[in-house]
């Protein structure tokens, strides 16, 4: 049902005067406003004048378990009346609870959960305790240095900007923090040293540990990863190359990060994407599908032996010295629980696996068309690179990646992109729709992407 077009004015005009919209050129927004969300039910959500739209980035990588689930409302309001919030100094039961069903999910370990509100938080919050840890485990070693990688993007502080290597989203914000290495990332369709899997001896995993000899591995705290490289454009990496990082850390005592704020919560078609590669963080990082975006909760969650370095004696402050207000919500924890009840009755990761795959194969035959240069995937986290010429493999433009946003958003499809890279890239088209997405609706999505494409090629 759409709203009464008198109320939808008021609530619009509201939002131009009064709204400060990210990512987003306010100065011609009045003569283009931004689309008002009403309502949102499966993988559909809903504007004001009764359209509805395929939602293939599930909001912002993270309605997995999709839009309308009163269980997960009903367990955030109950909560509420009960204890909406007492800070995490002290215990309440949804978080204890969550706690422990998080260790469950990964195996055992890691085992224990620091809640933060958000994915740039855990990450900013991982970092902080990666120092920590090494201060106190080598206390005659200045370990405060990260190493990361070009084209990764970790957060909004400036911190995990920092750490990410978007020169669009940091370059206003600089300088940042000095403390962070970077090295190549893992994108094999563009291979930064002009090889190719597998006869490349994976060089991008061996410049990890290169950076961090080079650096002085006293010096060096932490890696961090994201399994796949999401933002960017979904960069799948070659199945030996997350366990060559693990062990170049391990040898050098270094900590690996996993930063699993996209990929995690069945979006890979596992319950977090580093058991595709049979590795353990020392450090994991999540958020978004923690809770499908129902309540802001993020949280980093540490091995035994992370976590063991910080037990001492009162006065020897070696207690983890973070602490944030929300951290621990106890009305977001409930929501988190009955999400990854819904994930688990429903098999949720498993039906990514199958959908994506499913998707994937459909995807690949638009390598057909001159405009698309690679496909990529792993579960329901997709993307499509295009091109203006293959052979080249010269980024397609930005206007021209633009205008097949557009035209997919006109036949009722929300797709992704990739932006503020640099480097003359931005031109891939990402798609990670809430896993309950059906046959029927990855049909719909490869049906209005093809035909977006194939109007940009005969242009």
């Amino acid at each position: 049902m759409s709203h009464p077009r008198e109320e939808t004015s008021s609530v619009l005009k509201a939002d131009l005067d009064h709204v400060w919209h990210p990512l987003t050129q306010h100065k011609k927004l009045a003569d283009r406003p931004p689309k008002m969300m009403v309502r949102g039910e499966g993988a559909t959500i809903t504007d004001a004048k009764g359209n509805d739209y395929l939602d293939g980035m599930a909001g912002l990588w993270c309605v997995n378990v999709g839009y309308g689930r009163s269980e997960i409302a009903e367990a955030v309001y109950q909560q509420l009346l009960e204890l909406p919030y007492y800070p995490h100094t002290q215990a309440n039961p949804p978080a204890s609870r969550l706690a422990e069903r998080l260790s469950e999910l990964t195996g055992g370990e890691p085992s224990r959960s620091y809640f933060v509100n958000s994915g740039t938080e855990a990450n900013e919050a991982a970092f902080k305790l990666a120092r920590q840890y090494q201060r106190q485990v080598h206390p005659t070693e200045p370990r405060h240095k990260v190493v990361s990688r070009y084209l990764s993007y970790h957060g909004t502080s400036l911190s995990t900007l920092a750490a990410g290597a978007f020169p669009e989203r940091k370059s206003k914000f600089e300088p940042l923090p000095g403390d962070v290495v970077h090295v190549p990332p893992v994108y094999c369709y563009r291979c930064p040293f002009g090889l190719s899997y597998p006869s490349c001896d994976l060089a991008c995993a061996k410049q990890v540990e290169y950076a961090i000899q080079a650096e002085g591995p006293e010096t060096v705290g932490a890696v961090v990863v994201e399994p796949v490289s999401s933002a960017v454009g979904v960069l799948v990496p070659p199945p030996e190359y997350l366990s060559e990082v693990a062990a170049a850390c391990e040898r050098h005592g270094v900590l690996l990060i996993v930063d699993e704020v996209i990929n995690g919560f069945g979006r890979t078609g596992a319950w977090f994407a580093h058991q595709h590669f049979g590795v353990t963080p020392d450090l994991l990082c999540i958020a978004k599908g923690l809770t499908s975006g129902y309540q802001p909760l993020g949280a980093v969650m540490a091995t035994t032996g992370v976590f063991d370095a910080f037990l001492g004696e009162p006065g020897e402050h070696k207690e983890a010295l973070q602490v944030n207000t929300w951290g621990g919500h106890a009305a977001a924890c409930a929501g988190a629980l009955a999400n990854l009840e819904i994930m688990t009755a429903e098999e949720l990761p498993k039906r990514a696996a199958y959908t994506g795959t499913y998707l994937l194969e459909q995807l690949r035959e638009l390598l057909e068309l001159p405009i698309v240069g690679d496909v990529r995937g792993l579960g329901l986290l997709l993307a499509v690179e295009l091109v203006e010429e293959k052979e080249a493999r010269t980024p397609l433009s930005g206007a021209r990646v633009a205008a097949v946003v557009g035209a997919c958003s006109e036949g009722g499809v929300i797709v992704g992109r990739s932006t503020g890279t640099g480097a003359g890239l931005g031109n891939c088209i990402v798609l990670a729709p809430p896993l309950v997405l059906s046959e029927a609706e990855a049909d719909r999505i490869v049906e209005v992407l093809t035909n977006a494409l194939k109007v940009m090629s005969d242009e």
